[in-house]
């Protein structure tokens, strides 16, 4: 809407209006907003079935729910191939493509087949692992984005990311028949991604992109998927929670029957172990009843929901609204890469203190099988990690890193770890590492103390007073250091609390969102949108270098028309209207621009951080003549759900244009 025409003239910082080419638009009128709850109920779908897919850094799953018995959601069948000492419903993420790069197996499956390659062989397969942080960590990502395997090779993010999902896709379909007797059909499913709340809008497009290209959904059929953000649908589960069915961590009573000193680590395992047995789906029953936590919880109470997963640690502070138990975000979601991975990571600094880098750089790129294996030995261990823990823990080291490290060097690892001088760190006669438990709680300590202490920040924000609970939700929120941190921390200020299954919570609540997508009623807008447009030009007021003058008249070129800022809250489905008219009447190509920035006071659409992120073109050519002389363009914005639409109508002609808002193609 600014005089930016479709020439690619532009760059970010010289002013459109230069390349004088479409005089743009003006604004008409004061801006309103609508509320338009009802235009969008009408094309409301009948869907048989609802399936959520929990895409995380180091393990995915999958749950589902029949819309006709909501209160029963079904976690995917068991998965072959699990590991020792860890124990649940998912499967790692991890997939594996032939030397052709073709899609050839997922999770568990690809990380044997892979492991069991011949070294010759499996230089030539493509394995990732870990790649969702990627989207996390890519400031300009977009649709040409790449991914680098295990062997050293490039292959598009999008296309990595499409055939995961179209693998869970799959198996979810094929679950789904073999349980009804019958075929089901893709048609027949409503399917919930979930993301972390802190990814950019980029990040979640790109989701929805590569659904569409794994054949869930499609452009023309959007709502069947809905992209979710992981700590509200833990916030949702959380609702439900009975008071059995979670461990509380301040609680000086027993809980669940058993002591606090030993529900830590017990709760869980003892949760967890009749169903170990049995390779099925498990059915968890959600009460259709708000839990006895939420029922101590009145109008305008607060809670904060920390999902620490292995990527990220997110953080969402919600607001009850009743009667209905509504939930309003009170403050955007806030986090950062602080998930368990550091905790590898760390191990991995301490490999190579212990043993050079150069040596476990070579280690990963000749021998990258048994790198994993080597991963995988410490994630077992890892999660035996406690904070009363006083044996040593033991982590094996494959015989291919003992052998290729005494060709390396020219000694053994043993010598090696005898002349390195980190202490807590010796060798056992069984050819392992053993580690003393202050040794393995260095390696949590950092992230542990980065999520502390972002959390400590929230905590201080004005509109985070008077919290409540604090729900701790996510993979790594099994880790009792976590556990610990997290309640020495902030237990004096409010009641900290974790449900049962704590890892598979996010799944549940990504079903009933699905379920009832309207249940989060207000969110915070990230970013703040508006429209390029021109303004009369006031002397003085505005710097001369933006000054235009078209027909006699002088305008002002490059104005923010602001639509909302960031961190404004925004109702579900709430629409921002604005008009405006052709700076030249006679005009019958209307292009307006739509920006987005993370900064809430935007003066011009070329300043810095300010991204082109929408295009509506409205063609009024071949019709009427008769249109008024100052012709009314309205420009609608939808805003809410995870997608933002965009609309431009003809007040005239009733004629429009539609767009959705698109951060990865500008």
């Amino acid at each position: 809407m600014s005089a930016e025409t479709d020439a690619v003239s532009t760059s970010a910082y010289s002013s459109p209006a230069k390349s004088l080419g479409d005089p743009g638009i003006t604004p008409l009128s004061p801006s309103h907003i609508g509320k338009d709850s009802d235009a969008d109920d009408a094309v409301e779908q009948l869907f048989l079935v609802v399936v959520a897919i929990d895409f995380g850094t180091t393990s995915s799953g999958y749950a589902y729910s029949f819309t006709k018995e909501p209160e029963c959601i079904h976690v995917m069948r068991r998965w072959e191939g699990g590991d020792p000492g860890v124990s649940n419903q998912k499967t790692p993420t991890t997939i594996l493509l032939t030397p052709e790069r073709k899609f050839h197996s997922f999770g568990y499956a690809a990380r044997d087949f892979y492991h069991d390659l011949d070294p010759t062989e499996s230089k030539h397969w493509l394995y990732f692992e870990k790649f969702k942080m990627k989207l996390h960590t890519t400031g300009n990502l977009t649709m040409e984005t790449d991914l680098t395997a295990a062997n050293g090779k490039k292959v598009k993010a999008l296309e990595i990311f499409a055939y995961a999902l179209q693998f869970f896709k799959e198996q979810a379909l094929k679950e789904l028949s073999d349980q009804g007797g019958s075929d089901f059909e893709n048609t027949e499913v409503r399917w919930v991604i979930t993301v972390p709340a802190i990814w950019k809008q980029p990040a979640k497009q790109f989701m929805r992109q590569a659904a569409y290209k794994a054949g869930m959904a499609s452009p023309e059929n959007p709502e069947q998927l809905i992209i979710a953000l992981e700590p509200e649908a833990a916030s949702i589960y959380c609702r439900k929670l009975r008071l059995h069915q979670m461990i509380e961590l301040s609680s000086r009573a027993p809980v669940n029957g058993y002591s606090p000193s030993d529900t830590i680590g017990t709760g869980f395992t003892q949760a967890k172990e009749h169903v170990r047995h049995k390779r099925q789906s498990r059915t968890f029953m959600v009460e259709n009843v708000i839990g006895e936590i939420w029922s101590e919880l009145e109008e305008g109470d607060r809670y904060i929901v920390v999902d620490s997963g292995g990527g990220t640690v997110d953080m969402t502070v919600h607001q009850i609204r009743l009667p209905e138990g509504h939930l309003k975000e009170l403050y955007k979601a806030t986090g950062g890469p602080y998930g368990s991975l550091g905790v590898d990571y760390e191990f991995e600094k301490l490999l190579c203190k212990i043993f050079g880098e150069d040596f476990i750089e070579q280690f990963k790129i000749k021998r990258p099988a048994a790198w994993v294996d080597l991963m995988i030995a410490f994630e077992s261990r890892k999660r035996a990690a406690a904070p009363d823990r006083t044996n040593p823990l033991n982590i094996t080291l494959p015989f291919s890193f003992i052998d290729y490290y005494k060709k390396f060097r020219g000694h053994s690892v043993e010598h090696a770890l005898r002349k390195s001088n980190v202490d807590f760190v010796k060798w056992s006669s069984q050819g392992m590492l053993r580690m003393s438990p202050d040794a393995m709680n260095a390696l949590f300590k950092p992230t542990i103390d980065q999520i502390v202490q972002h959390l400590s920040e929230v905590f201080d924000k004005p509109e985070v007073t008077n919290v409540k609970f604090l729900f701790l939700v996510g993979g790594f929120a099994e880790s009792p250091l976590l556990q610990q941190a997290v309640q020495s921390a902030f237990g004096s200020r409010c009641r900290v609390i974790i449900p049962q299954d704590v890892g598979l919570t996010i799944l549940k609540g990504a079903v009933l969102f699905g379920l009832d997508p309207a249940v989060i009623k207000v969110r915070r807008s990230p970013l703040t949108y508006g429209v390029g447009v021109l303004n009369r030009f006031v002397e003085g007021k505005h710097p001369p270098e933006k000054l235009l003058v078209k027909d006699g008249t002088r305008w002002c070129t490059d104005v923010f028309d602001k639509f909302i800022s960031a961190d404004q809250s925004v109702a579900l489905g709430e629409t921002v209207t604005r008009s405006y008219t052709p700076a030249k009447p006679s005009q019958l190509v209307i292009v307006i621009n739509i920006y987005s920035s993370e900064q809430d006071n935007v003066g011009f659409i070329t300043e810095a951080g300010v991204k082109k992120c929408g295009t509506l073109r409205l063609d009024l050519t071949g019709t009427d003549a008769s249109v008024p002389n100052r012709r009314e363009i309205k420009t609608l914005m939808q805003f809410g759900d995870t997608e933002i639409k965009a609309m431009a109508i003809d007040v005239a002609t009733s004629k429009s244009v539609k767009v959705g808002i698109d951060f990865l193609n500008y």
